[in-house]
């Protein structure tokens, strides 16, 4: 009782005191205002977003203005480095949800990505000069800005495109020496979409990109730094390459401190505090503090829901263990860990590519992470289930698959996730509530969902339960051999989950740092790998908490697809109008 006590005491203080840093940073200690704003496209289609208005501006004052877009699967939170830095020297900013992104409706893409809404939404407020308004966007959200800036051509003064480009996708203008007014293109030396953006094989050679020389009216290599153009004829652009990646734009003071530079010379009426002097990052802790606090809550908060006299028969003994021994456990540890990550690619695009986007799976990636869960979940059913059987193991008892007193365990199992994860909620609800804020580090977040995300989660949470399930038959049968202490099973579960795609991100960022292409492509899912190493590590210290408490599989792989399917489709576009 009091080492529970005492944990659950710790992670409420991680909580609330990451949130408080992360308020007062977000804030500028209080003298910058943060509203929640919604309004509407020329369809009706309803968009969200975070206004930071600095103190000042006022209708008497009008305080100049920037538009600042995530990219894809991310939401508004990401580019708060950004707005905050922008915000602490005087501009008003407007950091929106994209549409299918975040609180805003789905579709995703529409609507120019929230790009033009979100500018006329802008140079709608009476203290904004609607003569002074800038546009920066991140990867998708680049092409927000272009989109904006085509539909109103003399609505905007200058953009920044942070890792991206213009006329990469359907729909979005092609750029030139005039179009954008005043451009920077923040594109980093690591950046993984270098082909995609620029038509250039890795970012280290974006300078002779042809596409950009376009845009900068020179046929020879762009020059980083210069400034070429002029910024009264709205014709200015510079280059800038930050040592990062295109995720790694967010944690980069100086991919920040570019963007800061460029609005302060094209934009007028700022203050004109040096792009380096930064604060956003004491606020991207304060939300890690909080995402580890939050995490660490479950366990406590868990073992009060299932130490209650209701849940007693979900509780039981651990069983003895009947994995496997000697070398064929090292062998099965790694087949475990490779196979996820060689069916990683292939799965999670022919999930993308084959499963139709509609009103029963209108996510596109999430519907990739349901395709590479099942086949995953039916060959670790398979594998194992061939071990079991021709090792002449008896019955799955021992692996935590008893039924107690039958179904009734197995529903009272998922009454008990169903209160854990609806704490772990409330929580989290609480923090947005007092701090703006959620828990979250650099592109792994976990939010509040939207009763639309919520009803979309309750589609996919059958198929992500079977794979909870199976994964539990992996690591707490075949996996689990002798007398572990917690902190060995944890370690020996995680390199089994989490390791081959540790190995993989370790393999494509060490071919790209080294200066050529990711090796086995697919820029997108390699970055999305990340927040898979994040929810896996979750999932396998819930796995293995939880097996130890109830000493069956029931409660560990609830609260693991609860909790996984709410991060997902939270996250993530939603791709179909509802």
């Amino acid at each position: 009782m009091t080492r529970r006590t005492t944990v659950l005491f710790v992670a409420l203080l991680l909580v609330f005191g990451g949130g408080t840093v992360a308020y007062l940073v977000q804030t500028d200690m209080g003298s910058v205002e943060t509203r929640d704003v919604r309004f509407a496209a020329s369809n009706g289609q309803m968009i969200d977003g975070t206004l930071y208005v600095p103190p000042g501006a006022s209708a008497e004052e009008p305080a100049p203005g920037i538009v600042a877009t995530h990219g894809y699967i991310n939401t508004r939170e990401t580019q708060s480095p950004f707005a905050i830095e922008f915000a602490r020297r005087g501009f008003v900013v407007l950091a929106i949800d994209q549409t299918g992104h975040g609180d805003s409706d789905p579709p995703a893409y529409a609507n120019g990505f929230g790009g033009p809404p979100a500018l006329s939404y802008m140079r709608s407020l009476t203290f904004v000069d609607d003569d002074n308004v800038g546009l920066e966007g991140h990867s998708m959200g680049g092409w927000a800005s272009v989109s904006a800036a085509g539909a109103n051509p003399d609505g905007y003064e200058s953009m920044v495109l942070e890792g991206s480009s213009t006329g990469s996708f359907p729909g979005v203008p092609s750029g030139n020496a005039t179009f954008p007014r005043n451009t920077a293109v923040v594109f980093s030396e690591y950046d993984e979409f270098s082909t995609l953006m620029w038509g250039v094989p890795h970012a280290s050679n974006v300078e002779r990109s042809e596409k950009l020389q376009t845009v900068f009216g020179t046929n020879a290599t762009v020059e980083e730094g210069r400034t070429y153009g002029n910024v009264e004829d709205g014709t200015a652009r510079r280059l800038y390459t930050p040592a990062t990646t295109h995720p790694g734009d967010h944690l980069s003071t100086t991919a920040v401190g570019d963007a800061v530079e460029w609005m302060q010379l094209t934009l007028d009426g700022e203050d004109e505090m040096s792009p380096g002097n930064q604060i956003w990052w004491l606020k991207e802790l304060g939300t890690l503090v909080s995402l580890v606090g939050g995490v660490l809550f479950l366990f406590p908060f868990g073992a009060m829901v299932i130490g209650d006299q209701r849940f007693e028969s979900i509780r039981r003994e651990v069983p003895d263990a009947a994995g496997m021994t000697g070398r064929g456990w090292y062998g099965a540890v790694a087949l475990a860990a490779l196979v996820p990550v060689l069916t990683y690619f292939p799965l999670m695009l022919v999930g993308q590519g084959f499963v139709p986007v509609g009103w029963l799976f209108p996510q596109q990636i999430t519907n990739g992470v349901m395709v590479w869960a099942l086949a995953n979940g039916l060959i670790v059913a398979g594998l194992v289930g061939i071990w079991h059987y021709r090792s002449d193991r008896n019955g799955f008892d021992r692996y935590g698959f008893d039924t107690g007193d039958g179904w009734r365990t197995v529903a009272r199992s998922a009454v008990a996730a169903v209160t854990i994860v609806g704490g772990f909620y409330v929580l989290l609800a609480a923090v947005g509530y007092l701090f703006d804020t959620d828990f979250r580090f650099w592109v792994f977040a976990i939010k509040l969902p939207t009763p639309t995300q919520f009803r979309i989660a309750l589609v996919y949470l059958v198929p992500l339960t079977l794979f909870f399930l199976a994964l539990e038959f992996l690591v707490q049968g075949q996996l689990r051999t002798g007398d572990r202490s917690f902190r060995d099973a944890l370690t020996q579960n995680w390199v089994a989950v989490v390791g081959g795609f540790v190995l993989l991100l370790a393999v494509q960022y060490g071919v790209l740092l080294a200066g050529s292409p990711l090796p086995f492509g697919q820029p997108l899912l390699t970055i999305v790998a990340f927040q898979f190493v994040a929810v896996l590590s979750i999932v396998t210290a819930v796995s293995t908490y939880f097996f130890r408490r109830t000493g069956r599989v029931w409660v560990g792989a609830f609260v693991n697809a609860l909790l996984v399917t709410l991060i997902l489709v939270a996250g993530t576009a939603t791709h179909a109008p509802l």
